[in-house]
């Protein structure tokens, strides 16, 4: 989007370097990511950063208000309830579509919130890649705050293990290794001295979970959790002792309600420019007579499942539990980042932490999604190249 540094980017790429970079990553941990790394970052201008910093204060007045958690009590399903919720989620990310503002101006509009961890430690991977691989315009950067590789990593080492040793906290996941984000598992772990484990082999006892490591027993008393229900429940192979909503003595590195709390649950609580009209679609009362300019989400889908991009009356009237989604004005993602063939559309995911001890969420890395494709996700762009996860540049 900065014409002479996407010009630049373009004329100097060659396929042998972004194979040489892939390459260069996948050695780093010894494993390959199962999604396609773009072939490019995403030079952001400073009139964009602008606005989605003030976006984000936008929606930040609203989630970091106390009586948040209490007004969003009714996003968690009553079978999925954890005990031990803590007073504000640890990691938040808003993803924002870049779209028309009329005029040839550029807007961001939220597209979802989430109250999930996301891809922090391949993102510090990823940055490594294309700085070694790629230019990267001196004073350009991908952090915010200020902050370098070492702090960066020393921030969620603290938010991660808290006061905790490595070998009593554990990242938690439904069948990790089979996870398409394992990258992010791998390095994680190997930065933060933890081990992934697969929620079936985590042991409760009398109030207390344990796991294998090294062969030997070990208390968890700290996890940073990577469940989401929907796997969980798909997953009746999986034999267990331990479900979640058990009380239990551990600490949480991100909550699991806080996904549910802080979702697309929250799209209806947020007046802002740079938020689309969003309804409950049970509160629904009478249709927008321009239905197809809408978009039908079930409130706790994950990676795009379930999105309808042409809602009808018939398909509305057919929903059995309407309360389970919203209904959300489409926006138009403007094909911004010109490539070797065909523009890509641009998604971005501002990235924050919440540490118990700060009484505001802090701005840390982004991520970028580009597509060509009518959604952002890898089904819609298969075969399709300068196109999945990236990385946005600021000027610092």
């Amino acid at each position: 989007m900065i014409k002479d540094l996407r010009q630049q980017h373009n004329e100097n790429f060659t396929e042998e370097t972004y194979q040489a970079m892939l390459n260069w990553l996948s050695e780093q941990y010894e494993h390959r990511p199962n999604f396609h790394v773009a072939e490019t970052p995403v030079f952001i201008p400073d009139s964009l950063k602008k606005d989605l910093l003030a976006a984000c204060d936008d929606i930040l007045d609203v989630v970091t208000r106390a009586d948040f958690a209490e007004r969003s009590r009714a996003a968690i399903p009553s079978d999925e309830f954890v005990p031990g919720q803590n007073e504000h989620p640890l990691f938040m990310q808003f993803d924002f579509g870049l779209c028309d503002g009329g005029g040839g101006t550029i807007i961001p509009q939220l597209i979802e919130c989430q109250g999930f961890p996301s891809l922090y430690f391949f993102q510090y991977l990823l940055n490594k890649s294309y700085r070694k691989f790629f230019s990267i315009p001196e004073g350009y950067t991908c952090w915010f705050g200020d902050v370098d590789e070492a702090e960066y990593l020393s921030i969620f080492r603290k938010a991660i293990l808290g006061d905790q040793a490595p070998e009593n906290v554990i990242l938690l996941e439904v069948d990790p290794v089979a996870q398409n984000t394992r990258i992010d598992f791998i390095v994680c772990c190997a930065e933060l001295g933890i081990a992934e484990v697969c929620i079936s082999d985590v042991e409760l006892d009398d109030g207390k979970l344990f796991y294998q490591r090294e062969g030997k027993r070990t208390e968890v008393k700290r996890i940073f959790n990577r469940v989401i229900f929907d796997e969980l429940k798909d997953r009746s192979d999986l034999k267990r002792t331990f479900n979640m909503i058990e009380k239990i003595d551990v600490e949480w590195a991100g909550h699991p309600n806080w996904f549910f709390l802080l979702s697309k649950y929250t799209l209806p609580m947020i007046t802002s420019k740079y938020v689309p009209d969003t309804r409950f679609l049970h509160e629904v009362t009478e249709l927008p007579a321009d239905l197809e300019d809408y978009v039908m989400k079930p409130l706790y889908s994950f990676a795009g499942e379930g999105v309808d991009l042409h809602p009808t009356a018939e398909k509305i009237a057919a929903i059995e539990k309407p309360e389970h989604w919203i209904l959300q004005k489409k926006v138009n993602y403007m094909p911004l980042v010109e490539t070797l063939d065909d523009p890509a559309r641009v998604e971005i995911r501002l990235m924050f932490v919440w540490p118990e001890d700060e009484d505001r969420p802090r701005l840390v890395n982004n991520l970028v999604r580009l597509s060509k494709g009518e959604m952002i996700g890898v089904k819609y762009n298969e075969n399709r190249t300068w196109v999945g996860g990236s990385l946005g540049y600021f000027k610092g």
